[in-house]
């Protein structure tokens, strides 16, 4: 993935951010400002993992979950000659997703090693974790995890997470875990954005609709809060109005934090802020925004929205933008 020059932690405390819609300009030589053309490739003919673009032996997996982002993926790497196998999560993946897989088969949510020897039967070497779990479904509804029936590499890979008395199950250490069980395996995990490249959101003002004083006072007070609740490995999102903190996003996910903004502040016109992790690991978890996010914030009175340029997905851009033009809904990535 190409990289988005980022401004110092000093830069971005003193600064506001810019309000210039960004507009790429490509050089003379057909690459934009990071040496990357129009098909997502680097100039020298790699993507951003060094993988040589339009072979036929470039061979990546995808541990499909919800939404687009994995059938994104699917059609990058087949616009660079690859070949797909998808590992399709029962309740989470698309039924769409069989007409853009070379191989695809479908798995409960814990049966890794199943997941891993499908892989292998087909030569992967090069994975990546694509779309969204319901974490809480998964671990918290009925028998929990273990009415999933986790396989014996599930098991063992969980084990440690799960029961041992300093684990945890945030999102970095169950889908760390995860990583280091493919990787055991000589599969070597990497970002989708290494692929997607155009997935990822560029520095500055998205949408024709402007923020107003007001609500920029809003995204620079959320900001730094989101933050450091991202540190802490709680969650990405929170919703602003007048420098008070309406809600924070856990495990029940941005867009349930959306509604339940709306019902705490129905006079609407209030800010979601969605960032990163200070220690985001690029592979995982990637702050995502899309149509569906600015149809919820729509309907909940939501009125602007501020995202990490660099690190976060804006899927289907051309019609999230203009849905959210259409709904005086500011898009600000900084």
């Amino acid at each position: 993935m190409a990289s988005v020059p980022q401004p110092s932690r000093e830069q971005t405390s003193k600064t506001r951010p810019s309000l210039a819609i960004f507009r790429p300009a490509p050089q003379s030589d057909g690459t934009d400002s990071n040496g990357t053309v129009s098909d997502g490739t680097v100039s020298d003919g790699t993507v951003s993992d060094g993988t040589v673009s339009n072979v036929a032996n470039l061979r990546v997996g995808i541990v499909a979950g919800w939404g687009e982002y994995p059938g994104k993926v699917a059609n990058a790497v087949r616009a660079l000659g690859g070949s797909v196998t998808i590992a399709a999560i029962r309740d989470h993946a698309s039924e769409e997703l069989n007409t853009l897989a070379d191989h695809m088969k479908w798995f409960g949510v814990c049966k890794l090693g199943a997941m891993q020897r499908f892989f292998a039967e087909h030569d992967v070497e090069r994975v990546c974790l694509a779309g969204k779990l319901f974490k809480d479904r998964i671990l918290f509804h009925g028998l929990g995890w273990v009415q999933h029936a986790p396989d014996l590499e599930c098991m063992r890979t969980m084990i440690r997470p799960l029961f041992s008395k300093h684990g945890s199950t945030t999102d970095d250490t169950l889908l760390g875990a995860v990583v280091a069980s493919f990787e055991r395996r000589a599969m070597k995990v990497v970002p989708g954005t290494d692929y997607a490249t155009d997935l990822i959101a560029q520095t500055g003002l998205l949408t024709q609709c402007r923020p107003s004083r007001s609500v920029m006072s809003d995204i620079d007070f959320g900001w730094d809060i989101a933050k450091h609740m991202g540190g802490l490995d709680i969650g990405q999102s929170i919703t602003v109005k007048n420098r008070t903190v309406l809600s924070v996003e856990a495990v029940e996910g941005t867009d349930a934090c959306i509604e339940r903004t709306g019902m705490l502040c129905p006079m609407g016109h209030w800010s979601l802020v969605k960032v990163a992790k200070p220690q985001q690991d690029m592979r995982f978890d990637l702050p995502t925004i899309g149509p569906q996010t600015i149809e919820r914030m729509a309907k909940a009175g939501g009125r602007a929205i501020a995202i990490e340029a660099g690190k976060t997905i804006v899927i289907d851009r051309t019609r999230t933008l203009a849905l959210a033009d259409r709904y005086r809904i500011a898009i600000l990535s900084r």
